[in-house]
């Protein structure tokens, strides 16, 4: 593959995985962020959105779990490519300290704030527009999703922790 290619098919994919984060993000604080009154009249309408959005919001630590995993596995493979092609143009000793500055930043601003900010500015119409691909990607991480969830609640109960933490975001 000629450089040319190899490094338009990276920006590419960090352009992907830059949304795939912003929107693991936005969805997280939309959905976290609804008030319970709107959750029961949405669900009373009935649409096949609302119906998902309350069978996602009816598990928070599996719905919080499922959200964490994917902007993870996101992230992580956002840090690997930026990190890959610092390491083309910067001397050895300085591509970690570029690769890391440069993802943070941008997962910063563009994975992290901005999107939770328009998920909260947007909490209703975003989390309704989110439920369904949300609910795939729970389904298609299912075995990973399982996994950090019940380790994560077996260690919070080992440390005296609240293994259901998010509840009170649920304001139910």
């Amino acid at each position: 593959m000629s450089t040319y290619l190899t490094l338009v098919s990276s920006l590419l994919a960090v352009v992907v995985l830059l949304l795939l984060s912003a929107f693991f993000s936005s969805s997280e604080s939309a959905i976290f962020s609804l008030q319970d009154e709107w959750m029961q009249s949405a669900t009373e309408d009935g649409t096949s959105e609302s119906r998902t959005l309350q069978q996602l919001r009816a598990n928070p630590h599996r719905l919080l779990v499922t959200l964490l995993v994917g902007n993870n596995l996101v992230n992580i493979a956002l840090t690997s490519i930026i990190t890959l092609l610092v390491a083309r143009v910067v001397p050895p000793g300085f591509t970690v300290v570029i690769a890391t500055l440069s993802v943070s930043v941008l997962i910063l601003v563009f994975g992290e704030i901005v999107p939770k900010s328009y998920g909260l500015g947007h909490a209703e119409s975003w989390s309704l527009r989110v439920a369904r691909p949300i609910s795939y990607i729970e389904r298609a991480l299912g075995p990973l999703v399982a996994m950090f969830d019940i380790v994560t609640r077996w260690l919070t109960a080992r440390i005296g922790g609240d293994q259901h933490i998010e509840n009170p975001y649920l304001d139910d």
